[in-house]
């Protein structure tokens, strides 16, 4: 981008700075996402079960290549097709995609490509979907994705936190710029099932820990016998505090400051012994602090 003289804030620009991005998300309610490539060997079964005969040659190449080399193949053939064939491919598998979204083991993958195929229409990325896992994260449970992962959030509300950066790829279904010579160079095609995290207890807290040295993510839910005690926010660098439900008391240095439902407060390095006292049962906190050790 800076060799082709693209200024920052150019709308096709993909690198705005030099950092990598990877991400975390935590449902707060269920939440539907495709995330990475699916293991090739269900999605050429996926793919023989929707039986459309214009992609029955494309369903073989990774038939014939199961691995990372055929998901790139295929990948590839979909995504550089002229928009002429995308306009006849994509009605062709959302119309065999009926049959399965009416019940058996793909039915949700089959509703999600009706439900894009409706909103992108004639759009790659809709054919890109059938290849990717499909998930839904039950309230608390994590995607980790880092740089390189093919992704896309479904529905669903969630935290997430980021790596500082600007930088953005994109595969598909949206009207912003999609470079695809860029997107076949940085993807990661290895196969795998969806890097779902659940987290880990510490003390009053669940920690997601990543291989991220940019965040963690940290959650507190409050039951009925910890309502008035103090639960301690960890230390260690600049932190954010967010409420995602009821309302909880920030005792910092003699001050206190009530935090209720989408309500922040930002913790610096300095900022330590700091506690929290939830004000109801079911009040929710998370805390977002570097991941550095």
């Amino acid at each position: 981008d800076e060799a082709a003289g693209l200024s920052r804030d150019a709308k096709e620009r993909n690198y705005r700075d030099a950092n990598h991005k990877p991400e975390l998300i935590c449902a707060l309610t269920p939440f539907a996402a495709l995330v990475g490539f699916r293991a090739p060997a269900a999605t050429v079964e996926l793919l023989r079960a929707l039986a459309v005969p214009a992609i029955a040659a494309h369903v073989e190449l990774l038939a014939a290549q199961p691995d990372a080399s055929g998901l790139r193949a295929l990948f590839t053939t979909w995504i550089t097709l002229p928009q002429g064939r995308l306009d006849e491919l994509v009605p062709a598998v959302a119309t065999a995609a009926v049959a399965l979204a009416g019940g058996g083991p793909w039915q949700d993958e089959a509703r999600t490509l009706l439900e894009l195929s409706e909103r992108y229409p004639g759009d790659a990325g809709v054919l890109a979907a059938l290849l990717l896992n499909r998930v839904t994260l039950a309230p608390g449970e994590a995607l980790y994705l880092p740089a390189g992962n093919l992704h896309a959030y479904l529905s669903g509300a969630g935290v997430e936190l980021m790596a500082n950066s600007d930088n953005v790829l994109r595969g598909g279904m949206t009207p912003k710029h999609v470079d695809v010579p860029e997107l076949l160079r940085v993807l990661d095609f290895h196969a795998g099932p969806p890097p779902v995290l659940t987290g880990t207890p510490d003390g009053a807290w669940i920690r997601y820990d990543t291989e991220a040295e940019e965040f963690l993510l940290r959650r507190c839910d409050a039951g009925a016998g910890d309502v008035g005690a103090e639960v301690a926010v960890p230390d260690g660098g600049p932190r954010i505090l967010l409420c995602t439900a009821g309302e909880a008391s920030l005792r910092a240095d003699g001050t206190v400051l009530t935090l209720s439902r989408g309500a922040a407060a930002w913790l610096s390095a300095s900022d330590t012994g700091v506690t929290v006292v939830p004000g109801a049962p079911g009040t929710q906190l998370f805390v977002a602090s570097d991941g550095l050790p």
